[in-house]
């Protein structure tokens, strides 16, 4: 049983796998931004579907508080028949009928969960590469300057 000699690791090498997992770590930070902003997204959405829903089920001269934004509620009645305002992207707003707009925000909750699941993906891919390098660079710590590691 002839084993290879283990691989010589050179400052290079290990400057190299530095360099790439600051990368991977860069990489990874700009995913998990990016999942946040997806998930602040489903929340919206899913909330904006649920009080569709909601406005339908209450009786027809109850009277709401509307959301105003910054914690600031108007006090109103919902016409059952009028249409929704809903913005479809670049500041630009249509009106739709009520089960329009419920069907697109659960299209909408369907692509956000599609592309969350994508993005765990790829955070996952990435934190395997993150642990592999960081092993990879800590068994060279352990071992010293100028030894012999086996290559990964």
């Amino acid at each position: 049983m002839n084993a290879d000699p283990p691989e010589e690791v050179t400052e290079q090498q290990v400057q190299e796998d530095l360099m790439r997992l600051d990368a991977y770590r860069n990489q990874l930070n700009a995913l998990l931004q990016q999942y946040q902003i997806l998930s602040s997204s489903r929340t919206d959405h899913v909330r904006a579907r649920e009080s569709l829903e909601g406005v339908d089920r209450s009786d027809p001269h109850a009277e709401l508080l509307l959301p105003l934004g910054g914690e600031t509620y108007v006090r109103g009645a919902v016409d059952r028949d009028a249409a929704v305002l809903i913005g479809i992207g670049s500041g630009v707003v249509v009106e739709l009928d009520r089960a329009k707009v419920t069907e697109l925000l659960a299209q909408r909750i369907t692509r956000i969960d599609a592309a969350t699941r994508d993005l765990e993906g790829q955070m996952s891919g990435l934190d395997e590469r993150i642990q592999i390098l960081s092993r990879r660079l800590d068994e060279v710590s352990r071992s010293g300057p100028g030894s012999n590691v086996g290559g990964t």
